[in-house]
């Protein structure tokens, strides 16, 4: 039988125009109803009558509905026209239109039944909803010959084939042909299957318009006619007052909006590019009230479509009455919520729906994708072992962790130096069958490499290849700095002789590598013929930042002519010097005691259009400070402050350090009662100043905390 049914399907095509111009069928035995006839051959048993009419209930597929009407057609005498639109009606329910024209064919022309006019509407509207409705007007002509009067089911579905294929202007003409010769009694669903046209054509106000004429006559709109209005005025981005305001009119009609309403309604909200929160929650409350309790699947809908435009708070505001309403929301509603908030920077408010999800007394599994955005958030934030309880939290409850997710608790481990339970975690990896991504490898790479364990990080780069991942140039670049800063300079150059070796093209970041590493080793000439080969590779000047490696080594080393040598001779080259170029050479000035070389060169970048940045000010307020030049670094203040930059918290420690606190009315320290936050920390964490505790030093004059 299956496999009948599969050369009905072979042969199931949307028949041709099967009217003559005179109406008369033109079926033919021996074409369109070939297939069925071949259908029926297989058959050689006699087929009992049996009852039908629960068989048809019963169909759920295409086969089921072709054996019944296999036994249906061989059963004398034939079942009646009602049986055989039944079938009929499920095969356009399983929406297998083609097939369902092919078995009307066959009951007309090769069976002999005498069709109705229900027949007839169902044989319309399957060519309406194949986008064939000419077919279906020639069906209406015939539909006349055979003396059948058409009914409001058999316009609806012409109108609706015309707006399916964008006919609007011929849909229009039939609907007014219907109000004006009164063809039938319209329906709800006729006004509704015109103002669903007019809106999905873009004719909106059209759409309004019927909607005021239905309003004025005997047949009134419903819930269904008000939700398509509202539904395109909302889902089109149109103006979203416009549909609060039909909504405000079905409410004083008594006419209840349902759950489509209100979505609708609350995704138009939504979508305005600064959110309507108080109407939001106004409508979820009084969703609510007109008791339409919906689901947790409805409300991460509204809370998907609020976080997807960026209104948090909102979000947050159908979270509380999710709870309010005992819906229990699950990983799904978190997710959203969470991952929304960590894009925003809102890491508190994700934090505490976390802290808050942990005291709930029923269990969901959370889903990875807001989790891990919480968790990488935390780790960023140096907040690693909070990171860490939500991934406890989530593998108690069953969820699904990622490699993506535990690289994200390796990193930040890396990035607070706690590299023994980085690497515990990296091996947990392996014990977990989970693969390794190149992703993992390079943070603890480059956690190793910040530690200067540079004999971990080659073990872990070695192995790479062994387990089948293959180092990329973020790895070999992670290597080279490194081994760079490590001083292990010849290992350096043999690892980027193997990156090109192994068909890895170097980056920015490769070739600023290798030149600071041979600046930090001293090999200043070294670095400065790898630059000339690297010009005449690329034919023209390079990014800038290259050269102030060099010049910044330069000074490092105390070698301040000839970092001023290297200077000036940009400007021959023409390489246009920035905001560093210049930042760089005024801290060497200080640093070799030459404030008036730093000032004047403080003026010359002003006049070069550069304007001097937070970092600029830092450098020149630090050097006056080490040179005792209170009074300049003072000026200097004034004029960071007032461009709206601050002062770090290295140059107000160097302030407390170089002051006599008796100097009560210095101007620094007058700077530093008005400008200092109340705590001040070192690099290492340790207090340097506090509002709260101004004590006196031994032995001397200092605060401290």
């Amino acid at each position: 039988m299956k496999m009948k049914a599969i050369l009905l399907r072979q042969f199931i095509k949307p028949s041709p125009n099967c009217y003559g111009s005179e109406g008369k069928s033109i079926f033919s035995r021996h074409s369109s109803l070939f297939p069925l006839s071949v259908f029926r051959c297989f058959r050689t048993k006699t087929v009992s009558r049996c009852n039908f009419r629960a068989k048809i209930q019963n169909i759920n597929m295409l086969d089921d509905a072709l054996c019944v009407y296999d036994s249906m057609s061989r059963i004398r005498p034939l079942p009646s026209v009602t049986q055989f639109n039944r079938l009929l009606s499920q095969v356009v329910n399983l929406e297998e239109y083609s097939a369902a024209i092919h078995i009307f064919n066959d009951i007309n022309c090769d069976l002999g039944v005498s069709v109705d006019d229900c027949t007839m509407n169902i044989a319309i509207n399957c060519y309406c909803l194949s986008n064939r409705v000419d077919y279906g007007f020639s069906i209406l002509g015939w539909f006349f010959k055979l003396g059948f009067v058409p009914d409001v089911l058999t316009y609806d579905a012409l109108l609706k084939g015309l707006f399916r294929e964008k006919k609007i202007s011929e849909a229009q003409g039939l609907f007014r042909k219907m109000v004006k010769e009164e063809l039938c009694e319209l329906s709800v669903v006729t006004y509704g299957t015109v103002i669903d046209g007019l809106c999905k054509s873009g004719n909106t106000p059209m759409a309004i318009e019927m909607l005021r004429v239905m309003e004025n006559w005997s047949c009134k709109p419903d819930t269904d006619v008000y939700n398509m209005v509202i539904e395109h005025i909302c889902y089109s981005r149109s103006c979203v007052d416009s549909a609060l305001k039909i909504f405000d009119e079905m409410c004083e009609k008594d006419i209840p909006p349902d759950e489509v309403t209100f979505k609708a309604l609350i995704s138009g909200l939504c979508s305005r590019s600064r959110g309507r929160r108080s109407e939001v929650k106004m409508l979820i409350k009084k969703m609510i009230g007109n008791e339409i309790y919906t689901d947790v699947f409805t409300f991460n809908s509204y809370i998907d479509a609020l976080c997807d435009r960026g209104l948090v708070d909102e979000a947050k505001d159908v979270l509380d009455i999710m709870k309010q309403q005992n819906v229990k929301p699950n990983g799904f509603t978190y997710s959203y919520f969470m991952d929304e908030c960590c894009k925003q920077g809102r890491l508190e408010l994700a934090r505490d729906v976390f802290y808050s999800l942990r005291k709930l007394d029923y269990k969901f599994c959370p889903h990875v994708f807001g989790f891990d955005k919480l968790i990488r958030s935390l780790c960023e934030e140096g907040l690693v072992d909070e990171a860490k309880d939500v991934v406890d939290f989530i593998k108690q409850r069953k969820g699904v962790l990622d490699v993506f997710t535990y690289s994200s608790l390796m990193d930040g481990y890396c990035l607070q130096g706690r590299m023994d339970e980085a690497r515990n975690v990296f091996d947990s990896l392996s014990g977990m069958n989970v693969a390794l991504s190149i992703r993992s490898y390079n943070i603890l790479i480059k956690g190793y490499c910040k530690k200067m364990k540079i004999d971990d990080a080659m073990d872990i780069f070695r192995k790479m290849p062994r387990k089948g991942v293959k180092p990329d140039v973020t790895t070999y670049n992670t290597i080279l700095q490194g081994l760079s800063c490590g001083g292990r300079f010849s290992d350096a150059l043999e690892i980027f002789d193997e990156l090109q070796a192994v068909g890895l093209n170097p980056t920015f970041d490769t070739y600023s590598n290798i030149l600071d590493g041979l600046c930090m080793n001293g090999q200043f000439e070294r670095a400065s013929l790898f630059l000339d080969e690297l010009e005449r590779r690329e034919g023209k000047c390079l990014d800038i930042t290259y050269y102030n490696i060099i010049i910044d080594g330069l000074c490092e080393a105390k070698k301040h002519d000839a970092a001023q040598a290297f200077f000036r001779n940009l400007s021959a080259k023409g390489v246009r010097r920035d905001v560093v170029t210049y930042t760089i050479m005024i801290k060497g000035c200080f640093q070799n005691g030459l404030p008036e070389e730093a000032k004047d060169l403080l003026v010359e970048m002003e006049q070069t259009s550069l304007l001097p940045n937070e970092t600029t000010y830092n450098v020149v307020v630090q050097g006056f400070l080490m040179r005792g030049e209170y009074d300049a670094a003072s000026k200097f203040l004034d004029k960071m402050v007032a461009k709206g930059f601050s002062p770090c918290s290295s140059v107000f420690g160097l302030m407390l350090d170089s002051l006599d606190i008796k100097e009560h009315d210095s101007p620094i320290f007058k700077f530093i009662r008005k400008w200092a936050p109340s705590t001040l920390t070192r690099e290492d964490g340790s207090k340097i100043w506090s509002r709260k505790s101004t004590k006196k030093k031994k032995g001397g004059n200092q605060l401290y905390h």
